[in-house]
């Protein structure tokens, strides 16, 4: 019965137009991303384990051709980096759950990343970015796609890794990262007829912009009342 079940949502689509069709899981998987978004911005731990649902879906229609989807071309960046969500996540639930408990409510403290951890974190990224450049061209080698697709499912991977672990930190900068990841998400999905994820980068690039600024006003209130009580310890 739940197998059934299971097989009935992994092949149910929705038929846009007689040539177009969009799998059910990726809606389903973006909706549970945004709610992971949402549940981020209010600083619940919920986020988290919401957050892994929507990767594992997501996963399976990223992989496209790969796995017999006749959605289209595989996103291996796209898909890959659902994998580190996963990973992350487990990482950021468990440390957003700690800090609960350490400061008796609070799973979070917004603050910006300090220097020499930027210091370290941006040649990283820009090092794993050409890392994952070469890998995905060599896996890809297959299909027929240009080079700059390569580049740029690399950044969304390499990106998107950095500011979901930025966001387990809670560093106010991992808004920031997805803003720089959905100026490239959005242009990559819509050319590779990838629309509900595509939408969603819309909507979710507005949306981190207001994230971005409700964390900011955190970690100045937070900021604050650190210098007011310098005792003070913040758990993040």
């Amino acid at each position: 019965m739940i197998d059934n079940l299971l097989t009935s949502f992994y092949d149910a689509q929705w038929q846009v137009t007689d040539t177009q069709a969009i799998y059910w899981r990726e809606i389903v998987g973006n909706a549970f991303g945004l709610g992971s978004a949402l549940f981020g911005l209010r600083r619940n731990a919920w986020a988290w384990p919401v957050g892994i649902v929507g990767n594992v879906l997501l996963f399976t229609v990223f992989l496209g051709q790969a796995l017999g989807n006749d959605q289209g071309t595989p996103l291996y960046g796209q898909a890959s980096r659902q994998v580190f969500f996963v990973i992350t996540s487990v990482y950021g639930w468990w440390a957003w759950r700690r800090n609960k408990q350490a400061t008796g409510g609070t799973a979070v403290v917004p603050h910006w990343a300090t220097a020499r951890q930027r210091a370290i974190g941006i040649p990283v990224a820009l090092v794993a970015v050409a890392l994952c450049f070469l890998i995905f061209r060599a896996i890809g080698a297959g299909f027929p796609v240009p080079w700059w697709y390569y580049l740029a499912d690399s950044w969304i991977f390499v990106g998107s890794i950095l500011a979901t672990y930025a966001m387990a930190r809670g560093w106010v900068e991992f808004w920031l990262c997805w803003i720089a990841v959905d100026l490239v998400g959005v242009p990559e999905l819509l050319h590779f007829r990838y629309y509900p994820s595509a939408i969603l980068y819309a909507v979710y690039a507005a949306f981190v912009i207001w994230g971005f600024v409700v964390w900011l006003r955190l970690s100045r209130t937070a900021q604050v009342q650190r210098v007011d009580s310098p005792t003070m310890e913040t758990v993040a």
